[in-house]
């Protein structure tokens, strides 16, 4: 091709219509459809901004068959992590149904002493969502009963919504069953369980500054026993599941395949087979009542199977209750990947038509050593929260926008994909209109300008990413192995 079939390189006009259009969009849809947009209205808009950018490329010279060719490989990206995202669901139901979470939940709760609300609100709250990987549903279920008995001592539903996200989002942040925990890695391009490790660097030391923050506002509390709520949670636990440590193994077999550094996929694949497995020998009569009136063997192949594919449904009368155990299986991850999908797509065309090159060119200017560079990361990633409202949408555009930056510097991928959960996950319920905070707001029923500064967790952990990148620690480098690995990937 001559240099005057050439396409023209794009204006910062040119790459700012789509992301103009994108927001404009999104704040549409957050609008019409609130915590509802990311199901739905949000891929249609990422779509429609696609198409204003593919119409802003054919303008400057781009064909339709290299765009077509940009889009598929983007999607191709994803490919490893939608893997992960359908044994993901596979296991949600088959540990649900199995005991296994229920079980977790159950010793949770013991953990809430009333002396200590606001800490033990916090772990509790990080414990129920590493175990099912869902900040939202944490919330809805344990977090809405500790606003109850929070206004029932006469405690401060600001802080308990703090303590409560606080620890959901650590809990989300580091469990291999979250769908941002697999996000990251699969846009950086670093693998699952040595992202989760290298998080701990940063998070693990964010969630103790913020227990002991909420250890401190606690001392000043004066609390009355009253864990009615509780107790009849727990109570109501024991009742649907037989509850015992027992059930703690397909847990304990997770973490091991972990430690062993076997790779996401067959690792969460063979957790989800051994949840099946337990839930056959110690959910019998779980099983018998959801199998209705067919017989025994029909019941226990029909539930189980059912778990891996569709999740489980708990009916109790007590609707908290049901939210909390039902849900799981590959169906439930439909929605992930078809948002993974659309925002890769907008975001492959975007780079391929030097979109977002021209972005980080203007960002780069200025980013000339490593804290800085990991300080524009977290910029940017606020700043996508902040304007596109969507925490997926802070994951993918940023990971996209960077990856290629950080490969010429010599840094680790896993820099990349902790960074973009030290800022892009964490830090979308304290934005009021992202619709993680409308929905936390929603179900804790207090609003984000008065828990947001409560939010600890979320707070401290983007600064120490930055803190950490100025000083130099806990910053890897790209080895000859990485190296060559990473260059295998861009040549594939």
């Amino acid at each position: 091709m001559s240099e005057l079939n050439l396409p023209k390189k794009p204006s910062m006009l040119d790459a700012s219509i789509p992301v103009i259009t994108l927001i404009c969009l999104l704040t549409l849809a957050v609008f019409y459809f609130g915590d509802n947009s990311s199901y739905g209205p949000n891929q249609i808009a990422l779509l429609m901004a696609m198409g204003v950018a593919i119409i802003v490329g054919v303008k400057n010279g781009h064909n339709w068959q290299s765009i077509e060719k940009a889009i598929v490989n983007g999607i191709s990206l994803s490919l490893g992590a939608v893997l992960i995202l359908f044994a993901v669901g596979s296991l949600i139901g088959t540990w649900l149904l199995s005991g296994t979470v229920p079980t977790m939940i159950y010793y949770g709760l013991q953990l809430l002493n009333p002396s200590w609300f606001y800490a033990a609100a916090c772990v509790m709250c990080a414990i129920v969502s590493m175990s099912i990987g869902s900040s939202w549903t944490t919330a809805a279920t344990i977090g809405v009963a500790l606003i109850g008995i929070a206004q029932g001592l006469d405690l401060s539903p600001a802080v308990t919504a703090g303590a409560v996200i606080s620890g959901a989002y650590f809990g989300d942040k580091i469990s291999p069953l979250s769908e941002t925990t697999n996000l990251a890695p699969a846009i950086a391009g670093s693998e699952l369980f040595a992202h989760i490790r290298y998080m701990f660097w940063t998070t693990a030391p964010s969630i103790i500054t913020a227990l002991v923050l909420f250890i401190i506002i606690g001392l000043n509390e004066t609390i009355t026993v009253n864990n009615d709520s509780i107790y009849l949670l727990s109570q109501q636990l024991a009742e649907q599941f037989n509850i015992s440590v027992f059930n703690l193994v397909p847990l304990l077999v997770l973490l091991t395949l972990a430690i062993k550094k076997v790779p996401a996929f067959p690792a969460v694949a063979i957790g989800a087979l051994i949840g099946g497995v337990w839930a056959l020998v110690f959910q019998q009569e779980l099983i018998v009542r959801l199998g209705g009136d067919t017989d025994l063997i029909t019941a226990n192949v029909k539930v189980i199977w059912t778990a891996f594919f569709d999740g489980v449904v708990i009916e109790t009368g007590n609707g908290q209750l049901d939210s909390l155990l039902s849900g799981g299986g590959m169906s439930s991850m439909l929605n992930t990947v078809w948002l993974i999908m659309c925002a890769l797509s907008f975001g492959a065309v975007l780079e391929h038509l030097g979109m977002l090159k021209k972005f980080v060119e203007v960002i780069l200017a200025s980013a000339k050593s490593t804290g800085s560079l990991i300080a524009s990361t977290v910029a940017t990633c606020i700043g996508t929260n902040i304007l596109t409202a969507d925490q997926y949408m802070a994951i993918v555009m940023p990971g996209r926008m960077y990856k290629e930056e950080y490969e010429r510097r010599g840094l680790d991928p896993l820099v990349l994909s902790r960074t973009l959960e030290d800022a892009g996950t964490i830090t979308s319920p304290l934005i009021p209109w992202n619709t993680c905070a409308v929905y936390m707001s929603g179900v804790l029923l207090v609003n984000p300008l008065d828990y947001m500064f409560y939010c600890f967790f979320n707070w401290i952990n983007p600064i120490l990413a930055v803190i950490y990148g100025f000083i130099g620690f806990n910053i890897k480098k790209l080895t000859n192995k990485t190296t060559n690995e990473t260059t295998h990937k861009a040549t594939a």
